[in-house]
């Protein structure tokens, strides 16, 4: 049976994208081999929402955080870059960033129950 989930980053710059995840955000990580980390994820949810060609098929990353403000504060005094302001929806407060060597990346704070947490 399934017992996790490995997902990919694809990162023009893949030893930038990887020092950011290392010194930056801090993520626990292993080298398996020649310096290429693996690293630990937050803990993790899967969605599945509604979209039309061409987006069907995509996937996307969004790290989740308690409070967004705060986050953003944290990441910007590590000059993270921002990409959008933070826009209130139903389910939740979102921004992005840049993962330098890689792209964009989403963040945010879920006002809806979580699943990450379930047994």
């Amino acid at each position: 049976m399934i017992n996790g989930a490995h997902t990919i980053i694809y990162a023009a710059d893949a030893d930038r994208a990887r020092a950011f995840f290392r010194d930056v955000l801090k993520l626990p990580n292993v080298d398996a081999g020649g310096d290429w980390l693996i690293f630990k994820s937050p803990p993790a949810e899967l969605a599945v929402h509604p979209a039309a060609a061409p987006e069907s098929g995509m996937a996307a990353v969004y790290f989740m955080c308690d409070d967004l403000e705060a986050t953003v504060a944290e990441l910007r005094a590590e000059d993270v870059e921002f990409t959008s302001e933070i826009t209130q929806e139903r389910w939740g407060r979102i921004t992005s960033f840049l993962v330098p060597g890689a792209g964009e990346v989403g963040l945010y704070q879920p006002l809806h129950p979580v699943a990450y947490d379930l047994e």
